[in-house]
């Protein structure tokens, strides 16, 4: 039985967005599906616009998400020697040729095709063929090597996708595969890459399928069966373009340092593109043992952040006290505040009010640090009216021995009782005075997780 073989093969030319992990997820989940392998191959043959820095974050922003290759990374400019090795097979085989064509003579040729309202494309004005005459070959320039393409018949493969794709060879020019200082090009690299890596599936997204008909030709080229092909749908952002840096997409892992989530970010992904029935909600587990090619949409998927917000929020929810604790102590500490073994309750009380990590921070803060109350908020809750009740509260838990909810919830009761105050009357002030603003879980529960001195001391500030 063939081994699932398959890649992800960024571009280190900008940073990894979500569009760009969304094509990662779905080969890896699909390896993971079949007991296969993911490979991680870097295409760095520009050599103008690859930096280390956006690898650097293709592998923090896969290793955040728990999507490490099984094979790789793999750098093509560490495999120039390879595509060299294959490129004297094809000129073996007479199926490349020198180009001797300048820039300048291509611009021309393509400008009076456009005038014409043909295609412009390369001519084949180098292309060796019986009885034809080559022009001479210009003294002092370095040719290209172009891809004789076959020039009849049609090139076809069944898109997992988008179904039966088929091109005409007429419709495809003579591709450069060597540039004049013999660095190999994309389309190249990628079939002797697939070859060798014996990549069974590749999984990517939509603007690669003008390249697959070239990249299946030279696969023949070579006696080699090409991988099936699945062409994924692009995602569109908020306002219905592109996602992309340019349009205003964000690095994958600015969303690590905005406190998502990574199983939500794999579960928002997913869905963004594929589905299961109705299922919104699930886990990565669940997620790899469903996944498969035959339900992945056929048309753009569009980003929604406040989409993704939810998604974050119900896999917060449902994480445990314990867990969030340990999730949520690098944005604590990010705040200059040092948790203590108050952290897990403190996260189980609170994260039905937040959708991210960062979002919870900022509440656990309010038990440690001192807070300022809106004027707003002081003005409209904590009323003459109200600061009688507030330190008949104030002297009743400073003089219980037992620090518990049911014995804070009880002194509360024993005061509204008192007063004939009714419970918003009260707990709105005293939340203003204890973490800042009137809208927190049960006040009982958020006494019990200050300090006796602490709550006394806010509460002396009424």
């Amino acid at each position: 039985m063939t081994v699932v073989r398959t890649r992800f093969a960024p571009s280190p030319t900008g940073f990894i967005h979500l569009g760009n992990i969304r094509s990662a997820l779905y080969p890896w989940a699909f390896a993971k599906a079949h007991d296969g392998v993911f490979i991680l191959r870097v295409e760095d043959t520009d050599i103008d616009r690859s930096s280390q820095e956006a690898v650097d974050v293709i592998l923090q922003g896969m290793k955040w998400l728990g999507m490490a290759p099984d094979e790789g990374p793999f750098y093509q400019m560490q495999r120039i020697k390879r595509y060299q090795e294959v490129l004297e097979q094809l000129k073996s085989s007479g199926a490349v040729y020198p180009c001797y064509m300048s820039i300048e003579e291509l611009d021309a040729l393509r400008e009076r095709q456009t005038q014409n309202k043909q295609k412009p494309r390369y001519d084949g004005t180098w292309r060796p063929e019986e009885g034809k005459t080559l022009p001479p070959i210009p003294p002092g320039v370095q040719p290209v090597l172009r891809f004789k393409n076959p020039k009849d018949g049609f090139v076809s493969w069944t898109d997992k996708v988008k179904g039966l794709i088929e091109i005409s060879n007429e419709e495809l020019d003579d591709l450069v595969i060597a540039r004049p200082d013999g660095t190999p090009t994309y389309n190249f690299c990628v079939v002797v890459d697939d070859i060798d890596m014996k990549i069974t599936h590749v999984i990517r997204g939509d603007d690669h399928v003008n390249n697959t008909p070239r990249q299946i030709n030279i696969f023949k080229a070579l006696g080699h069966e090409h991988p099936t092909y699945a062409h994924l749908p692009t995602v569109l952002n908020e306002q219905g373009e592109k996602l992309s840096k340019r349009n205003g997409a964000k690095a994958v892992t600015a969303y690590e340092a905005e406190g998502y989530l990574p199983e939500a970010m794999i579960n928002y992904l997913a869905r963004l593109g594929w589905s299961h029935g109705d299922d919104e909600i699930f886990s990565v587990e669940q997620f790899l043992s469903w996944f498969d090619l035959d339900h992945l949409g056929k048309s753009a998927a569009q980003f929604d952040e406040a989409k993704l917000k939810w998604v974050n929020a119900q896999h917060l929810k449902a994480l445990s006290g314990e867990e969030l604790a340990l999730r949520v102590q690098p944005f604590l500490t990010s705040l200059g505040v040092k948790a203590d073994e108050r952290l897990a309750s403190m996260c189980h009380l609170l994260k039905d009010r937040c959708e991210t990590l960062v979002a919870l921070a900022k509440w656990v803060s309010v038990f440690y640090v001192k807070v300022e109350p809106h004027p707003e908020e002081w003005a409209k809750h904590v009323t003459d009216a109200a600061k009688p009740a507030i330190a008949l509260l104030k002297e009743r838990l400073a003089q219980v021995s037992s620090w518990d909810v049911s014995t804070i919830a009880q002194e509360i009761k024993d005061v509204l009782a008192q007063t004939g105050l009714k419970m918003p009357q009260l707990a709105m002030p005293v939340r203003v005075l204890l973490v800042g603003t009137a809208q927190t879980p049960s006040l009982d529960a958020v006494i019990s997780l200050f300090s006796q001195k602490e709550v006394i001391e806010r509460l002396s500030k009424a």
